[in-house]
């Protein structure tokens, strides 16, 4: 008798704790993505930040990160390939914004060694996860006859 279902294989303990990280990366992202929501409908920062009243930089980037940041809070949440793309543009994005035009979006270290710290965490789990599937797919084939 042959199973009608599909085996899927067991997550590894760093798979699993990588599926955690991205889910709290997920609701940081849907956190980031109402604040510009927030600012741009003139809920924070007493009504200065309303769309109306910004500068024409601010305008752009805050409404494209408004936007970006909740699609890959989604794509994190899910656990989807797209999820952390959305998550490098939003971030780098920020970076470029904070990092490389001060004079005019002002400075928020704080930020850019957030996203740094998310985004060596991720590779550092890549890398694992990577090493992890490869050493699998060599004992396998010393096993093979």
């Amino acid at each position: 008798m042959t199973l009608d279902s599909v085996q899927v294989p067991k997550l590894s303990l760093t798979e699993t704790i990588f599926g955690l990280f991205l889910r709290l990366v997920a609701v940081s992202c849907f956190w980031f993505g109402l604040n510009y929501w927030a600012m741009l409908i003139g809920f924070s920062s007493a009504g200065a930040g309303r769309f109306d009243l910004l500068p024409l930089p601010w305008r752009v980037a805050a409404t494209s990160l408004a936007v970006v940041y909740p699609v890959a809070a989604l794509g994190l949440w899910l656990l989807v390939s797209w999820g952390p793309v959305l998550w490098v543009v939003a971030a780098a994005t920020e970076v470029v914004m904070f990092a490389v035009y001060p004079q005019i979006f002002g400075t928020k270290p704080l930020l850019l060694l957030l996203h740094s710290a998310v985004a060596l965490t991720f590779v550092l789990f890549r890398a694992a996860i990577l090493y992890h599937r490869a050493k699998q797919a060599k004992a396998a084939r010393i096993d093979l006859p």
